[in-house]
């Protein structure tokens, strides 16, 4: 039996129950001469709803989001086949030594890895590091989606 695509729209609670357990993500900024970057990150979803990912202030995909907040997002599955789904939002970056960003990674830890041992030593280590936390507020995505032929050519 040939695999079949699908393209399933869902709302959002649907779209976000889909994203937290998938942290495999294509981050997509803008350049400045307006081509795309694109950056292999680990994410996930905030207890608020927002998608966020950790770097640093002069990564590329920080400096592009300042200079332009526009930002898609490809999440996908840990099997190169699995399902996956297109956000597109608005980005903001938090820098440390911001309490805002400091309370922003926690966050961001707790959502992909869960409860840290030391939360004092994660702070530390964070502010030692200058981290920087992406925040992306999601206004659209696309159905996920699965790859396989389309319905109507599908081998019989």
């Amino acid at each position: 039996m040939p695999n079949i695509a699908t393209a399933d729209r869902v709302g959002r609670d649907e779209l976000l129950e889909f994203v937290r357990p998938r942290h495999r993500f294509t981050l997509l900024t803008t350049r400045a001469d307006g081509r795309p970057q694109l950056s292999p990150v680990t994410g996930g979803v905030s207890a608020d709803g927002q998608v966020v990912v950790s770097t640093y202030p002069d990564r590329a995909k920080a400096v592009n989001l300042r200079r332009n907040p526009a930002v898609s997002v490809m999440v996908q599955s840990d099997e190169w086949d699995g399902p996956w789904v297109q956000l597109d939002g608005t980005a903001e970056v938090l820098d440390m030594p911001s309490q805002e960003a400091e309370d922003g990674l926690v966050e961001y830890f707790r959502c992909i890895a869960g409860e840290h041992s030391d939360w004092e030593e994660y702070r530390a280590a964070m502010r030692a590091q200058g981290k920087s936390l992406i925040r992306i507020t999601v206004t659209g995505w696309g159905p996920i989606a699965t790859g396989g032929f389309p319905p109507d050519r599908a081998p019989q």
